[in-house]
């Protein structure tokens, strides 16, 4: 019996240390992020961060911790009118040479057109595996929840609770990952007008200057990193760590539809079907039929 009992304290004491790992930010960018550069005329006021670009200076905030998989949300309106040139950036990053990055860019327009939503993926510091779509409402108009969905399976990209692309773990075919770095979360707003619309065809507009991106209610469910120990704790198969559920492995019958949906009516850019970029040789990633 007292052997019993030391294997229920033990597996107790590993649940409570894997649980403390687990940090929930909700709703308040003052406790949780702050701002990185351009701090003369963006704020961060309790839910809400408004990052300004204007000629002096864009502007862009982070998080004070770092997170290994999980989810993470904001809620996010968009420069109205002509946003060209103009970029606004909400991502996962680690640091280094060798990082890891998981993006939504958004690309401003000229006046009536749609904005690209540019995602991204860099494992190891490699990225070139853009996806690019159309939305399929006016993101400057009201809030919209664009939300990154990691966990040790595949990497999820959302907007308004709808699937928009995944990517699969396949490390056992060689084909790196991104789940043993622990990435902050960036949010950003700057000009990129020698390459963001048209390929830089279409400059930035500086006498709608300044232009404003609102953020509101960052929301990260996800375990905090704590250095290397958390690369087995954040993956533990435990009822602590949500995010390794059976639920969570793969996309329900529902969202394959709302991806398959989004992808045939509003995908423009994917580098799967890019093979004059790759010269024929495409990343070994393409050729799984669930990279989507």
């Amino acid at each position: 019996m007292a052997k019993f009992e030391k294997m229920l304290v033990a597996l107790f004491t590993c649940v409570v240390v894997l649980a403390r790992n687990i940090i929930q930010v909700d709703g308040n960018f003052s406790k949780s992020m702050y701002l990185t550069w351009g701090v003369q005329h963006a704020s961060i006021m309790g839910e809400d961060l408004h990052l300004v670009l204007d000629r002096t200076s864009g502007s862009a905030a982070k998080s004070k911790r770092s997170f290994l998989f999980g989810s993470i949300e904001m809620l996010i309106k968009l420069i109205p009118g002509n946003a060209a040139g103009i970029v606004t950036a909400y991502y996962l990053c680690s640091t280094g040479s060798q990082h890891d990055e998981i993006d939504f860019e958004f690309l401003g327009n000229i006046t009536g057109q749609p904005y690209t939503v540019n995602t991204n993926i860099y494992t190891q510091g490699k990225g070139n595996k853009e996806q690019q779509f159309y939305l399929w409402f006016d993101p400057t108009t009201d809030f919209h929840n664009y939300t990154i969905h990691w966990n040790p399976t595949q990497i999820v990209w959302y907007v308004d609770s709808l699937p928009i692309r995944v990517f699969r773990n396949y490390e056992n075919h060689g084909i790196a990952y991104p789940n043993k770095q622990g990435m902050r979360v960036y949010s950003s707003l700057w000009n990129a007008d020698d390459w963001a619309t048209r390929g830089g065809l279409i400059k930035t507009d500086w006498s709608a200057a300044p232009f404003i991106a609102s953020f509101h209610h960052f929301r990260a469910r996800a375990c905090k990193w704590n250095g290397a120990v958390s690369i087995n704790q954040c993956s533990s198969n435990v009822p602590a760590n949500w995010w390794t559920s059976p639920l969570h492995k793969k996309l329900s019958y529902s969202e394959e539809g709302h991806l398959n949906w989004v992808r045939k009516n509003y995908m423009i850019y994917d580098y799967c079907a890019d093979s004059k970029r790759f010269n024929g040789q495409m990343p070994p990633e393409c050729s799984k039929t669930t990279q989507l």
